[in-house]
């Protein structure tokens, strides 16, 4: 039977969506959680949520402890994990309020814990180095593809991401690299909690917010903190209804 991680941000750990919700705090060898995690069912199924930068959205991205987020998952006992997030868009064509469903990403962090794997026993038999070509759960892929399809919601079935470190946004001319790189959407956080995924063994999809156009689009405004609070505000509904039915497909 699966039970569902749900990593969120602001607004998506709302207990209102859960039946027989219920808090719970937790540690684990890697320090505590963002969040305390919200339990609780969702059409029947088990469902673990934790707020990513905290439940007052307190931590900054540099600081969350992804490995400690990933492993309290794991240690509930998750199967898998969805994850939401806003991001600034590098393509015209990705508007603002467009959900994108990741396949691939780009780390562009250099500050944060990225790996379960530390140190190696000796001798280097049992070195540990995961394979990450698709780095995202197609099952979970397909399953956010085709109810994003029900609900008629304005989506991209696929696309890159880049994470930076932040929290300040990029400058015009990193904006314009990383479009040149290939990604399509950019955001501070989605390439560690995936990389720890996969190496936790859990799959894992996130579904991105396009809020903005970062700083590459001449004749638009830079990127403010307050028009991602104001896009993914308007927007925050339809993805709890995109997790909602996306859930009962999961196997």
């Amino acid at each position: 039977m699966a039970k569902i991680g749900i990593i969120g941000g602001s607004g998506l750990d709302d207990p209102k969506i859960l039946k027989d919700a219920k808090e719970i705090r937790v540690t684990t060898p890697y320090g505590k959680p963002s969040s305390a995690l919200t339990i609780g069912k969702i059409k029947g199924i088990d469902v673990a949520m934790l707020a990513r930068h905290g439940k007052q959205h307190t931590i900054p991205p540099t600081q969350v402890n992804f490995r400690a987020n990933i492993q309290a998952l794991k240690d509930q006992g998750c199967t898998h994990i969805l994850a939401t997030t806003a991001c600034g868009s590098l393509r015209r064509k990705i508007g603002r309020g467009d959900f994108v469903i990741l396949d691939q990403f780009i780390d562009f962090t250099r500050l944060r814990k990225i790996t379960f794997f530390e140190e190696f026993p000796p001798g280097g038999k049992n070195a540990k180095h995961t394979a990450m070509p698709d780095p995202f759960s197609e099952e979970l892929r397909k399953a956010l593809i085709k109810t994003s399809k029900e609900l008629k919601f304005k989506f991209h079935g696929k696309g890159t991401v880049v994470t930076i470190e932040g929290p300040r946004f990029s400058t015009r001319a990193e904006s314009k690299m990383f479009r040149i790189w290939g990604a399509d959407v950019i955001n501070m956080s989605v390439a560690p909690e995936c990389i720890l995924a996969n190496e936790a063994q859990i799959p894992y999809s996130a579904v991105a917010m396009s809020t903005d156009y970062d700083s590459w689009l001449e004749g638009e405004e830079p990127v403010t903190w307050e028009e991602i609070l104001e896009i993914f505000g308007q927007n925050v509904d339809n993805v709890k209804k995109l997790l909602i039915a996306t859930i009962p497909k999961i196997k």
